[in-house]
């Protein structure tokens, strides 16, 4: 290219008159030239193979994205039924509670009520109108035990 041992000379035309100084420096020309090609394609390969590393590199990043949402979205998921489910647990086992207070406000109604008819006299007994000394008491017994200990010495 503008290299003195590159340029070719238009007067030889006999290998007999070539001077081998001018073939030493040719041979050296062309090693150059070679080993400067080399390092072109090298630095091209070089540059095709980070390319290429690059390319599949965004493309491992895509799908290591995509698969992340994707897990994402299945915990997400699993997490609103597990919440379902305890909500659902929870709403039945409020009920039940309710269930079970308003059976026992029923019973104790009930005792209460059946305590007092037992109990009332009606209006037009004599006996009750008459008798002031006798006072009836009304009384519901305790629905809690009561436990009486006696501590012994031996």
């Amino acid at each position: 290219m503008g290299s003195r041992c590159c340029k070719s000379n238009p007067d030889k035309d006999a290998p007999e008159k070539e001077d081998p100084k001018k073939l030493l420096l040719a041979k050296l020309c062309q090693r150059k030239r070679v080993q400067a090609a080399g390092q072109i394609q090298a630095w091209w390969r070089g540059t095709l193979v980070r390319r290429i590393l690059l390319v599949a590199a965004l493309r491992a990043w895509t799908i290591q994205c995509w698969w992340k949402t994707v897990r994402q979205r299945r915990i997400q998921k699993m997490r609103q039924t597990l919440l379902r489910i305890y909500i659902t647990q929870e709403q039945s086992a409020v009920r039940l509670q309710s269930w079970f207070r308003m059976v026992q406000c029923h019973q104790s109604y009930d005792q209460i009520c059946n305590t007092l008819c037992v109990f009332q006299a009606p209006m037009s007994s004599p006996t009750f109108q008459a008798d002031d000394f006798l006072h009836v008491q009304y009384g519901v017994a305790s629905k809690q035990p009561e436990f009486h200990i006696e501590i012994l010495l031996v």
